[in-house]
């Protein structure tokens, strides 16, 4: 009796085989030149498909090739744009930096204007002040003065 017989279809559809409690006894010594057949032919699969697989060509050198390029762009172009990013940050602090400090020397000028028209104007003033203040003539002698305008005049 073959492998495929001891495990055909029921006539009521079950299979015999199956963990069924009418299942037919099978011997190991039925199955076994069966088993050790289909074991050796699977042994005899494997090792040619290794063999197959061992020596088929490789096409793995020109992938590589080929992505290794598209990388090297990859990696050229990424520090490229790195390298202007970083380029333009730098030019836009270094601006910054120069407008600030034109800033600041406008600032220092106008503050030097407004000192030097302070000190203008308090010279001004303090020379109104001393002559408003200050006499030809002390008190004491203007009586003599006046008549002394008065013989200029006639």
């Amino acid at each position: 009796m073959s492998f495929n017989d001891k495990f055909a279809d029921r006539t009521d559809g079950s299979k015999v085989g199956t963990g069924d409690r009418n299942m037919q006894q099978v011997t190991g010594s039925e199955l076994e030149p069966e088993l050790e057949k289909a074991l050796a032919d699977f042994c005899l699969a494997v090792h040619a498909w290794s063999d197959a697989a061992s020596h088929r060509p490789r096409t793995l050198a020109a992938t590589v090739r080929r992505r290794s390029w598209r990388l090297a762009a990859g990696w050229a172009l990424g520090c490229a744009l790195m390298a202007g990013s970083l380029s333009g940050g730098f030019y836009e602090h270094h601006h910054r930096q120069e407008l600030a400090r034109i800033a600041a020397v406008r600032a220092a000028e106008q503050q030097k204007l407004a000192a030097e028209q302070r000190a203008r104007e308090e010279e001004e003033e303090l020379a109104k002040v001393d002559s408003e203040v200050s006499r030809e003539v002390p008190s004491a002698m203007e009586p003599l003065v006046q008549l002394m305008d008065e013989d200029d005049s006639k």
